[in-house]
């Protein structure tokens, strides 16, 4: 009944354009997520600071039996212990890095790291760690970047995958990966959490990337979709 009488006074366009603004702000928590100033979706769970077209791509995915590396920390390191076998995180920041500690599950690890050359190695966990998936998010990326092959998990047959967040301003870290090596770039340009601004979250693929969907069912619905089968 309401409904039926704001269509009366309201144009269509108008509506289609407070509903779109609904779902940014409530269904993806984009309101909430500015009010508290922290990285959440729209029922208050840890997400990471990436675009909300990366996070739903991710969130397809089958992490389960995945390391992972990240360098930078916080809601992110998280969400990837929820999906993933385990998770080292690497942070520069003293006062951050005790914060976000405190709340580490059991499969999670936080290296603290100087703002220096040391930042981006990880040797002293040993050589023969390797990783499934490698986020780049925090200080030091091209030097990240260039250091990251021989940590990456080269004999899965599965492959691997590289995240490289904000890279529309690491532009020259995006083309290292790209070019030298020879991964596939994807890019998700979008609003996320907290921020009043779209940017870019890039995911690299290795050539033989074939990480399998949840449930073996892709693409998902995304969190505002029409739910129908249409083939």
């Amino acid at each position: 009944m309401i409904k039926a009488i704001l269509r009366k006074i309201i144009p269509e366009y108008y509506i289609k354009q407070l509903m779109n603004f609904k779902i940014l702000s409530s269904t993806y928590g984009q309101y909430k997520s500015i009010k508290k100033w922290e990285s959440i979706d729209g029922e208050g769970n840890k997400i990471p600071w990436y675009t909300y077209p990366t996070i739903e791509y991710l969130n397809n995915i089958n992490f389960k039996d995945k390391r992972i590396l990240e360098y930078g920390s916080g809601n992110s390191s998280a969400y990837w212990a929820e999906r993933s076998l385990d998770v080292i995180s690497v942070e520069h920041d003293e006062e951050w890095y005790l914060k976000v500690k405190g709340s580490f599950e059991s499969n999670q690890r936080l290296l603290l790291k100087k703002n220096d050359e040391t930042y981006e190695r990880i040797d002293e966990l040993g050589s023969d760690v390797k990783f499934d998936v490698i986020i780049i998010d925090g200080i030091r990326r091209i030097e990240c970047s260039k250091n990251i092959c021989k940590y990456l998990n080269k004999e899965s047959e599965s492959g691997y995958m590289v995240i490289l967040d904000n890279s529309d301003w690491y532009k020259n870290t995006a083309q290292y990966l790209r070019n030298e090596l020879d991964l596939i770039e994807i890019d998700f340009h979008g609003f996320g959490p907290i921020n009043n601004y779209t940017w870019t979250t890039s995911i690299f693929l290795s050539r033989n990337f074939k990480f399998k969907p949840i449930n073996d069912l892709q693409p998902s619905f995304s969190n505002a979709a029409i739910i129908q089968s249409a083939d």
